[in-house]
């Protein structure tokens, strides 16, 4: 069983901690505010109010006994930032820390964040992409370059097999799996698509967008 040290149980806090939760972690969530540990107390294995940039008091959790800590702070960036430092200065494995826009993820990875969350621009970047298509039904980002997309098989595809339309060498993308029938199962080459197929597939955005004819 993992454990994850969450600090902050705000909305984004809350929120992690139920996900958690739900996949079997043992959590210890910390804030200052009594009320907030109050509620998310169902979800979690502990907690503790204090200040998370206390040093004594940071130190006195264990940070380096977790497998993760998050820094989910957002209401003040200068906590997010001396928490996520003091958590490196203390020995934790790994820290990822929340950021609202783009100069404090720069700042959080000079000062000890191992991996910087943006939960709006990820969000809007999804939402972006996802509506630029209709035959985009939904998107994850791995990196700048490349991401995988859910696709609704365009009718040139149709009866035709993952063999005969060699997207791989032809657009230097990936085809990993197919949902037919709400079944998700691996590609078969040999078989053909229908109306009504999705595809996953892995590549550049250029590159994907290219292949489905998407400008």
């Amino acid at each position: 069983m993992k454990s994850v040290l969450i600090l902050g149980a705000g909305n984004f806090g809350a929120m992690l901690a139920r996900q958690m939760c739900a996949q079997g972690f043992e959590i210890m969530i910390v804030d200052a505010r009594e009320g907030l540990i109050n509620a998310v107390m169902p979800y979690v294995t502990d907690a503790q109010i204090g200040d998370c940039t206390n040093p004594g008091f940071l130190a006195s959790l264990g940070v380096d006994n977790y497998d993760l800590c998050v820094v989910t702070i957002c209401e003040n960036f200068q906590t997010s930032l001396e928490t996520t430092s003091l958590l490196k200065d203390l020995g934790a494995k790994q820290v990822i820390s929340r950021a609202k826009n783009e100069i404090q993820e720069k700042f959080l990875l000079r000062n000890g964040a191992d991996e910087v969350v943006y939960p709006e621009k990820q969000m809007a970047l999804r939402l972006a992409t996802k509506y630029a298509s209709e035959k985009i039904l939904d998107f994850i980002q791995f990196d700048a370059g490349y991401s995988i997309y859910e696709m609704a098989v365009p009718k040139e595809w149709f009866g035709k097999t993952l063999l005969e339309l060699d997207v791989r060498k032809k657009y230097e993308i990936n085809v990993i799996s197919l949902r037919r029938n709400d079944q998700i199962t691996m590609t078969n080459p040999n078989l053909p698509f229908q109306e009504g197929d999705v595809v996953y597939v892995v590549g550049e955005m250029k590159k994907i967008y290219k292949c489905f004819h998407i400008k």
